[in-house]
């Protein structure tokens, strides 16, 4: 069976699945394999729960008079195979999109932006990988009028191997910052991976959107012939920072209003910049660009708000590295509004040989502030301690649960903020 075959049944069926747990009537199942499964294994169970067609790799599995299998040399290869030959179906616009910080935020807002006039598929949650980014290609509906896919790299030619299987037409980088320097080979190799975005665009004829205030990005604005600049007065759009104490304020152009976001940090301006512009390059009324930010809610543990009793705890835990560590912590230490703060960081992960240094890096950019109570927990960050000796450190969750729970906390604004690993998000029911 070949590729077109393939596709035409890919067309026929309810969509793609790659787990037996989420597997609908009438989804093609394609069997993929990990460091710890080998889901060829499963094929058998994912046609017993309705599963149209099963991609497996192991010709020992492999059950030739039976027409619902069949067998690919690679299965996920095949199935990032199949997203690109429907990707070279469409004719709409595909703006890609990444950066060590804000890629999820951005495509949200940019979602919220574009569907108030275009038929919008995005990348759902963080499915911004080498699964992920070919399973949001295949959901991309015949009628759909744009597509926004997310992409993230854990090393060096990540993002151009996405870029081959997504062929994007338009975009953006959010910034490039200190994220996965283990897998990228330190800061360097991290600039090297996020520009592969932009060296897709520039040789395949794309549009990029490029912040001037960004000074790494807007360097590379010399190397496109048409690039689009935002957010400075005489770019192609032009947004107003007002502040951000702890929502971000900020007016748009020809307007005198003051517009007034849900999302909290300076930090945050470029993503809904970057949303309005975009928004505004494909015709959309800057109204109603405006009014679908002012809308938006983060959630997901992305600087999500949360009331407890007295206190109100930002929670940022859904992933951290050095760049999005230090810009919440400048953030939180020029806030205000309650009578006491509250500091909670944990350990960052895939930092390799620079680990010690960047952790004890936060220990010195929280000693500027003035913070009540700066608590640490994890192993690796125990390196902050060298440079914030008075903070209050809990190796385990336990340990810290317990203190938590015992200090009854009143009139505290809290920030809480750590790798995607380290689940602090489990300590807001101990405030």
């Amino acid at each position: 069976m070949n590729l077109s075959i393939l596709y035409q049944l890919f067309k026929k069926s309810t969509g793609i699945s790659t787990d037996t747990r989420k597997i609908e009537p009438g989804n093609i199942f394609f069997a993929l394999k990990g460091p710890n499964f080998n889901a060829n294994e499963f094929a058998p169970k994912a046609l017993e729960m309705g599963a149209s067609l099963v991609v497996i790799d192991d010709p020992a599995l492999f059950i030739e008079d039976d027409e619902r299998y069949f067998l690919a040399k690679d299965s996920l290869k095949m199935l990032q195979d199949l997203a690109n030959h429907h990707r070279k179906q469409l004719t709409i616009p595909v703006i890609g999109l990444t950066g060590s910080n804000g890629k999820t935020t951005s495509k949200e807002l940019l979602l919220a932006v574009l569907q108030t006039k275009f038929k919008t598929v995005a990348t759902v949650g963080n499915l911004n990988n080498h699964i992920g980014v070919p399973l949001t290609l295949l959901s991309i509906p015949e009628n759909a009028e744009m597509a926004i896919i997310e992409m993230g790299a854990n090393k060096q030619g990540d993002i151009e191997e996405l870029c081959l299987i997504a062929e994007p037409t338009h975009g953006f980088i959010t910034n490039i910052g200190k994220a996965h320097l283990e897998g990228m080979g330190g800061p360097e190799g991290v600039l090297k991976t996020k520009t592969e975005l932009f060296q897709f665009l520039r040789a395949n004829k794309g549009k990029v959107f490029i912040n001037s205030q960004d000074p790494i990005l807007s360097n590379m604005a010399k190397r496109f012939e048409n690039p689009v600049m935002y957010p400075a007065k005489g770019d192609f759009c032009e947004v107003n920072f007002i502040e951000s104490n702890p929502f971000v304020k900020f007016s748009v152009e020809g307007d005198n209003r003051v517009f007034l976001s849900a999302l909290i940090g300076a930090y945050n301006f470029g993503n809904i910049a970057t949303a309005l512009t975009l928004g505004k390059f494909f015709g959309v009324p800057m109204e109603e660009a405006v009014k679908a930010i002012v809308s938006y809610k983060p959630s997901n543990m992305r600087s999500q708000l949360i009331e407890k009793r007295s206190n109100l705890i930002i929670l940022d835990a859904y992933n951290a590295n050095p760049s999005s560590m230090e810009v919440a912590i400048r953030t939180f230490g020029e806030m205000t509004g309650k009578k006491h703060k509250m500091i909670i960081l944990g350990d960052m992960f895939e930092l390799g040989d620079h680990a010690d240094a960047e952790h004890a890096k936060l220990g010195e950019i929280v000693s500027e502030y003035q913070i009540d109570k700066v608590c640490f927990t994890g192993k690796l960050i125990a390196s902050a301690l060298t440079k914030a000796p008075k903070a209050l450190y809990f190796p385990d969750p336990f340990s810290f649960r317990n203190w938590l729970q015992d200090s009854h906390l009143e009139d505290y604004l809290i920030l809480i903020k750590g790798s995607r690993g380290m689940k602090l998000e489990g300590l807001v029911d101990f405030i």
